[in-house]
């Protein structure tokens, strides 16, 4: 009985980490926008832009790693709208997020109705030789794709470039204060260009995991409301790359466990198994809608405030 139950719990935690791993991607590059003051809430429409981008280039050339390029750049590409409308025309963050969420689930409803039902090439799950034999941990975290093998490298990259380099620093004050950076000779314009076409790169890549590992077919609107779960775990994570790694893995095993439970058969209702993300998700935003959290738990004070020089 321990042992099925150890199978059980080692089961539900690699699910977890595959699970996690597009919401991770996503996390890494929404936190570089916020932190540098720009809210998009537009990664629903961003990951599905990236998930037909990536099965598309994937399923025609045969190759994986070209669709997960392609995914980055395009993802990049449609957040430059999100970036034009907000940092140059200083239009309502929240709005221009909302239009790239239509769109984006326009685009891939329209180029990914040829390709539905369609396989394509993915990344198969890839054993690290001696390190997947770690009873518990090797199941769990070294015996994955490929491409949760990129996650574990990005995170560790993000978290030095943001706390550890003059690039980080420059991204963190213009989120607190663009007034003050600006007047230190840091472009303000550039700095939330760069972070913003790179949040939709990474939202790109989270995407094209769903399409080309995650699973390898295209299944319309796949997305399923992660984009959404990756704002409220910005905020669980505090902004902080490292932090984002629990969080993602923590609405990643919610998901893996009520398909687990589901498979058991224990009589739960389906539906309510399947909110349970959504309800931690939703707790989240209350919690965090607070100005007095949000100052605890060190939200950009800049976040979501255009900025002008004539203004200042």
């Amino acid at each position: 009985m321990e042992g099925d139950l150890l199978v059980l719990i080692v089961a539900v935690m690699q699910s977890a980490v595959r699970a996690g791993t597009p919401i991770l991607f996503v996390c890494i590059g929404e936190i570089f926008a916020e932190r540098s003051g720009v809210l998009n809430v537009g990664l629903e429409g961003l990951m599905l832009v990236g998930a037909i981008a990536g099965f598309t280039a994937g399923f025609n050339t045969g190759n994986p790693w070209i669709g997960l390029v392609a995914a980055a750049v395009c993802g990049a590409l449609f957040s430059a709208i999100h970036a034009y409308a907000t940092i140059t025309l200083r239009a309502d963050q929240i709005v221009s997020g909302l239009t790239l969420t239509i769109l984006g689930t326009g685009i891939s409803g329209f180029f990914g109705k040829p390709m539905i039902g369609q396989v394509g090439p993915g990344f198969e799950r890839l054993p690290i030789p001696g390190l997947a034999r770690i009873p518990f941990v090797g199941p769990v975290l070294f015996d994955q794709d490929a491409m949760v093998y990129l996650s574990f490298l990005v995170v560790p990259i993000a978290w030095w470039v943001m706390y550890k380099t003059h690039l980080g620093l420059a991204i963190r004050s213009v989120g607190e204060n663009p007034a003050t950076a600006d007047s230190l000779g840091v472009s303000v314009t550039k700095v939330r260009y760069g972070c913003v076409l790179f949040g939709g790169a990474m939202a790109g890549l989270g995407g094209a995991y769903l399409s080309l590992a995650y699973t390898t077919m295209w299944i319309e609107q796949m997305s399923g409301g992660r984009g959404w779960i990756t704002l409220a775990l910005v905020i669980f994570a505090a902004w902080n790359p490292a932090r984002a790694v629990l969080g993602a893995y923590l609405f990643g095993g919610a998901d893996a466990l009520q398909l687990r439970i589901q498979a058991v058969g224990l009589g739960l209702p389906t539906y309510f198994l399947m909110m349970l993300p959504y309800v931690l998700t939703i707790v989240i935003l209350v919690l965090a809608s607070r100005a007095s959290l949000r100052r605890r738990i060190g939200a950009p004070a800049g976040l979501g405030i255009p900025y002008s020089r004539e203004e200042r």
